[in-house]
């Protein structure tokens, strides 16, 4: 697979280009994660790479990315409680402190979680467990992509 469509993940999936995106929502994409260590994470993103910030949007544009985030949220967690009997919840966040665009996080989180990480945020996980290789998207996740798709259809 071509990785050009990292540099420019917004406009590669207005284009149809972006390999990660699991559906077009009212303002943004639904995309997988590249990294799985956490099965069914996935992110939303604006479908405009100039806005960085919620509340460079409209009024009436933020009112449809929250509930954006909002389904894709629950699309996951019912993907995740369909596929793991030990999820435990999701995690929302809107951060901005890396990526240039507004994005929004979808962690779930399961029981089987390091005990010391399991409460935590996401992001002290060890730097390994983002860049090992192990954890990275690709084929063996189809399935999953899958079932967080049917769940976003079927909460359209």
């Amino acid at each position: 697979m071509d990785d050009d469509w990292r540099n420019d993940r917004i406009g590669s999936a207005l284009r149809g280009e972006n390999p990660t995106v699991l559906r077009r929502l009212d303002t943004g994409f639904a995309v997988i994660g590249d990294v799985q260590f956490l099965p069914g994470y996935s992110v939303l993103l604006v479908d405009d790479p100039q806005v960085q910030r919620l509340s460079e949007l409209s009024r009436s544009r933020r009112l449809t990315f929250l509930p954006s985030m909002d389904r894709l949220g629950e699309a996951v967690e019912r993907a995740c409680q369909q596929r793991d009997p030990d999820f435990r919840r999701v995690n929302l966040e809107i951060l901005g402190n890396t990526g240039p665009y507004l994005h929004a996080h979808v962690w779930p989180r399961f029981v089987w979680e390091p005990a010391d990480l399991v409460g935590r945020p996401v992001w002290l996980y060890p730097r390994e467990r983002w860049s090992d290789g192990r954890p990275a998207l690709g084929p063996q996740h189809d399935g999953l992509r899958e079932t967080i798709g049917e769940e976003l259809d079927r909460l359209a």
